[in-house]
């Protein structure tokens, strides 16, 4: 079997995408995996340090506003599925999958055209550009979140609602003693808060007004901060951690589902792959979406959570020390009220989601032999 993915601009695209090569790989070691990306994006620097073959294109997203680079854009898009056809035609593959993010429209659009079996994969709830232009040319599209379908409703034979990579390397977490590496104790009620890999301000600012109070917790704090804000936030609170062991600040978590695998609550964005990994293992959460993403899909993300009482939301606009330590006690101090919303998120959870990804590979590449 040969493989072409393709996805890039954030983590939310390219981490699914490692996590269904890893477990590709682990079926079927012989299995031949090209990564297509663009040199400017995150996707160049993880796929390769991940030792994933790699070849790049050169192309752009629109402004959504009249702007003269999109004549570029359209220039680069042109220009950039005639090296994706000739980078296929090179390859050989069996199936070309896309994962989001502008990079990936060429090459899925080449492939089509070339008759090779396609599949995009849509990780939010609010579908991306890409992959509804994508969507009249692929042979498969696979969802996260079911509320995706309506995105696709005129594609509905298409769809699959299979879930995400990460969910399957999240649950294969297991408890430890992972806690100690971040000078907390092990085995002990504990509450983790981040923004993602960079942090949030306002989740931020929040914890610099909560901490006074947290400090005097029955549970511990595990606050990872984001790499730029660290060294400030550190010496604000440094003052409050002097007499306390039970707050731990650390700029960025490298192990984020074997920490998961070890807390009883996370407040966090809602991010599609921090979603899924949560959902996966069933973990409690209060989710503060970015309304700063496009078609506000976080916020979308979160609600197909809450409705089914499979986690907490807090708007941006209301957060603030007093409502995240009342969200965070209201769970933490309620051992039942965890274990139901634990219940209700590990129901939305796909653990599978890789398997259930391979096996629309195998479908559709059956077909066309």
């Amino acid at each position: 079997m040969k493989i072409i993915l393709s996805g890039g601009g954030t983590g939310g695209h390219i981490y699914p995408a490692l996590a269904l090569i890893k477990r590709i790989k682990q079926l079927d070691p012989t299995t031949e995996i090209l990564y297509v990306g663009t040199e400017k994006g995150l996707e160049s620097k993880i796929i390769r340090n991940a030792a994933i073959p790699f070849k790049s294109i050169e192309v752009q997203g629109f402004k959504r506003s009249f702007s003269i680079s999109n004549f570029k854009t359209i220039y680069l898009f042109i220009t950039s599925i005639q090296k994706s056809k000739k980078i296929i035609k090179d390859f050989h593959p069996d199936v070309v999958i896309g994962t989001g993010g502008y990079v990936c429209a060429p090459v899925i659009y080449a492939a089509s055209k070339l008759k090779i079996p396609t599949i995009i994969h849509e990780q939010n709830s609010v579908a991306g550009v890409t992959n509804k232009f994508l969507a009249r040319y692929v042979t498969k599209i696979a969802v996260c979140f079911e509320e995706a379908r309506n995105e696709f409703s005129n594609y509905s034979e298409k769809v699959d609602y299979t879930g995400n990579p990460r969910a399957q390397e999240a649950v294969d977490a297991k408890p430890s003693a992972i806690l100690e590496d971040y000078y907390l104790v092990a085995n002990q009620p504990t509450v983790l808060i981040f923004g993602g890999s960079r942090g949030a301000r306002i989740l931020n600012e929040a914890f610099l007004e909560a901490v006074p109070l947290l400090k005097n917790k029955d549970y511990q704090v595990l606050f990872a901060t984001g790499e730029i804000h660290y060294e400030s936030i550190k010496k604000h609170i440094e003052p409050y951690l002097e007499n306390s062991s039970s707050i731990s600040v650390v700029p960025y978590i490298e192990n984020m589902p074997e920490v998961f695998a070890n807390v009883e609550l996370v407040v966090s964005r809602s991010g599609a792959t921090t979603l899924a990994e949560l959902t996966a293992l069933g973990l409690p959460s209060i989710l503060v979406p970015s309304p700063y993403v496009t078609n506000d899909h976080q916020t979308r993300n979160a609600e197909s959570l809450t409705k089914r009482s499979a986690a907490k939301m807090i708007a941006e606009n209301r957060l603030s020390g007093e409502s995240l330590i009342e969200a965070i006690d209201e769970l933490m101090l309620n051992k039942e009220l965890r274990k139901n919303m634990a219940n209700a998120a590990k129901k939305l959870g796909l653990p599978k989601a890789a398997d259930h990804l391979i096996q629309m590979i195998k479908e559709i590449t059956d077909k066309k032999k």
